[in-house]
């Protein structure tokens, strides 16, 4: 099992209690933390918390019929604070008024129910790679180490490395989730997109490629393995 604190958070705001078992049983097993609230006012109060951190939520699943608080007053509520976490929006509702007063609201994407779990999954790593997509052009570091999207560069300690477009995607992935657990199933969706065989040993390949450059000739170990679950690089 892998230690909660480092996975993708996700929390699901459902007052259907064996929907929202199902949902978060789904959700922990493709490998997202989940925190359930079946309350509006008591999921408004999640999202804007912190964990030990300093990070919000990553995503947020809302149905739109909660109690004491609606999805759409939690989610104007939360653009008003200039929370701009992606939402998903789940409603019976599935009128293009009702579509629209959700977007409106401030929601990021819409899932009408009944809805297939994979859609469901789908849709959730489409909102969180259109939330990184948004910062991964800033440079990003980690001690010594330093990867600028941009310019699709890498440098330890001011001395430039050479690497390949895979291992490049790869430490970036590592470093934009610096601390927390990058998964084996997060590698092929992000860097393969999905097409690579999870049993296949390509990962592993690539990773002792990337230590080779990156840590060997400095002395530093920045890669952890975790086996059984992936990768992660430890902050300084």
């Amino acid at each position: 099992m892998v230690d909660s604190e480092v996975l993708m958070r996700v929390l699901v705001a459902e007052d259907d209690v064996r929907l929202a078992g199902i949902l978060d049983q789904s959700l922990t097993e493709a490998g997202w933390q989940v925190e359930v609230r079946h309350d509006g006012q008591e999921a408004l109060s999640a999202a804007m918390s912190h964990d030990d951190d300093g990070a919000q939520f990553d995503v947020l699943l809302l149905d739109w019929m909660l109690p004491s608080l609606d999805g759409l007053m939690v989610c104007r509520r939360l653009r008003s604070m200039g929370i701009g976490t992606p939402v998903l929006m789940l409603t019976a509702r599935g009128s293009t008024p009702d579509k629209v007063a959700g977007l409106d609201a401030g929601a990021d994407d819409y899932l009408a129910k009944p809805f297939d779990l994979d859609e469901l999954l789908a849709r959730l790593r489409a909102l969180q790679r259109r939330a990184q997509a948004e910062t991964r052009e800033k440079p990003l570091t980690v001690g010594n180490l330093i990867l600028d999207p941009a310019a699709r560069r890498v440098t330890r300690a001011g001395m430039p490395i050479e690497v390949s477009a895979r291992e490049f995607d790869i430490l970036q992935l590592f470093l934009e989730r610096a601390g927390k657990v990058v998964t084996r199933y997060m590698i092929l969706d992000e860097v393969w997109d999905g097409e690579a065989d999870l049993r296949s040993n390509v990962i592993d390949v690539h990773v002792a490629s990337l230590r080779a450059k990156i840590d060997r000739p400095f002395g530093t170990q920045t890669i952890t393995t975790l086996r059984g679950v992936g990768y992660r690089v430890d902050l300084p």
